[in-house]
């Protein structure tokens, strides 16, 4: 049987299907971004999940910066019914997912070979036109940045996938997918003959699996990736290779919904080749700047800064605007030094040492204010927020927009002491790095699929309305977002007066 029947196609796919894992609350974020960048349509959502379809390269597909991976679709599918039936059942399920449908399998495999061969091809061209004078000047500081990109890139990677490689030694020690004697025995006889009657083939793969639930309770992630992958190398006979495949399968089952999928790119898309020093997550940082509505030749502030994040993902997506950054603390400012020269950004950037209460700008200077309220334990502001809020007031113009990430407490503050509803929930952490586990493992129940329409809107609306007003600051939207370990709120202002007149 081929793997791949036909040839490659002379353009990127029609109408392929791929989802994208995503912090809780950037869904719409997500949807709005495919809509729009990738003209995509059937765009739709499940909690931690947006699917659509899309005729796009991966040079487009690359460009998403709210999601945190890239999928190319396989199957979606109602959960297992782990409750009404037994285990041996639910291997039997598992096995249906490719016996029942070899051709959507192909189908995916066929399309993931184009998306790479028509990659690989104007990566040929753009080399081959390039000025080989020009190349040859900086080669020895190309393999060095390429060198090291790759080197952070698997490290990001090692860390994302440190329980996943556990499992996948464990059973490379075994010697193949079977650790429970002789309860796959009459499967593993199927395989080796069909290895044995098959044409083998160059491709090599590996199954990554998450479980989350009530299937979870009674699956492990191992026991699903030996069966699927038994059903695989009989099927197609592919070979297993658990430590550098050419295709990786990710399967994850939940009480919602069967998911399974083909990773698009080896290292996630929040992992960003242009931030040297990761400070807050890049696709909450992306969507605070894309909810800020920025316009070429506005003046944009971060008054507390940090290391520079929010600053670099706006530069990188509006770059005809004038950006400033401030911070107090040293250290801070010199990582976020680094991220800009890294970036190439730092004649685009200006960054200033002083106190967010003191800024030293004229009264309605600035359009727009992003910024990461501090709350973490290294980094904190409390009962302070509304003398910021002030100084932050002062310096907005009457129209300009300010958005900003707070958390529970600051919530309490600005509204005098009041215990709000619904409490977050925080643990008193404010995460320094991307979170990807959660994306891929949302906790709580997951929405049933649907496009984005009423259960956002209404959790967004009752955010917005416990949000009062700042002075002249108008609430415009709200948005609950995951950081992780805690929980915050993406906060949308607007200037409506100026108080002073």
């Amino acid at each position: 049987m081929a793997v791949v029947p036909g040839g490659a196609r002379s353009g990127p796919p029609a109408g392929a299907q791929f989802f994208c894992t995503a912090g809780r609350g950037l869904e719409p974020f997500l949807m709005r971004e495919v809509r729009e960048r990738l003209a995509a349509t059937q765009v739709e959502y499940i909690s931690g999940k947006v699917f659509f379809t899309a005729c796009s390269d991966l040079n487009m597909l690359k460009q998403l910066k709210s999601a945190e991976r890239l999928f190319l679709l396989i199957k979606k599918q109602l959960p297992f019914p782990v409750s009404s039936i037994s285990k041996g059942k639910i291997f039997n399920e598992l096995q249906r997912l490719i016996n029942d449908d070899p051709e959507s399998w192909l189908n995916a495999i066929s399309i993931w070979k184009n998306l790479l061969e028509l990659d690989a091809k104007k990566e040929k061209l753009s080399h081959k036109n390039a000025n080989p004078l020009k190349r040859k000047v900086g080669e020895d500081d190309t393999a060095a940045k390429k060198l090291k990109t790759e080197q952070i890139q698997e490290i990001q990677e090692t860390k994302e996938c440190q329980l996943e490689k556990q499992i996948e030694e464990k059973l490379l020690e075994q010697g193949n997918f079977i650790t429970e004697e002789g309860k796959f025995q009459e499967l593993q006889n199927d395989v080796t003959e069909a290895a044995d009657t098959r044409n083998q083939t160059d491709l090599t793969f590996r199954v990554s699996c998450r479980c989350s639930g009530a299937i979870a309770k009674t699956l492990t992630a191992q026991e699903v990736g030996r069966v699927i992958g038994i059903a695989l190398m009989k099927q197609f006979g592919w070979k297993a290779n658990l430590r550098n495949p050419n295709l990786e399968i990710f399967i994850h089952l939940s009480d919602i919904y069967s998911v399974l999928g083909i990773p698009v790119f080896r290292v996630p898309l929040a992992c960003r080749a242009y931030i040297k020093t990761a400070g807050m997550r890049s696709t909450i940082a992306w969507a605070m700047a894309s909810l800020a509505e920025i316009k070429a030749g506005a003046v944009v502030l971060d008054p507390m800064c940090g290391l520079g994040t929010i600053l670099l993902e706006a530069a990188k997506e509006w770059p005809d605007v004038y950006y400033v950054g401030a911070d107090v603390s040293d250290s801070q400012l010199s990582g976020a030094y680094d991220n800009l020269r890294a970036a190439g950004l730092k004649d685009k950037i200006e960054l200033l040492r002083v106190s967010v209460i003191e800024l030293p700008l004229p009264s309605e200077s600035v359009d727009i204010i992003i910024s990461d309220i501090p709350f973490g334990k290294k980094f904190k502001l409390g009962k302070d927020i509304k003398r910021t809020l002030q100084e932050m007031e002062r310096v907005l113009r009457v129209g300009g927009t300010i958005v900003l990430l707070l958390s529970e407490d600051h919530h309490r503050h600005l509204k005098g002491g009041e215990a709000s509803s619904g409490p977050l929930n925080s643990q008193g952490g404010h995460t320094e790095e991307p979170g990807g586990e959660e994306c891929l493992t949302p906790a709580g129940k997951a929405a049933v699929s649907e496009p984005v329409s009423s259960s956002f809107i209404a959790g967004n609306q009752e955010c917005l309305d416990r949000m009062p007003p700042l002075g002249s600051l108008v609430p415009v939207d709200c948005y609950r977002v995951s950081l992780g370990k805690t929980d915050a709120l993406i906060s949308k202002y607007k200037k409506s007066y100026s108080p002073g007149r």
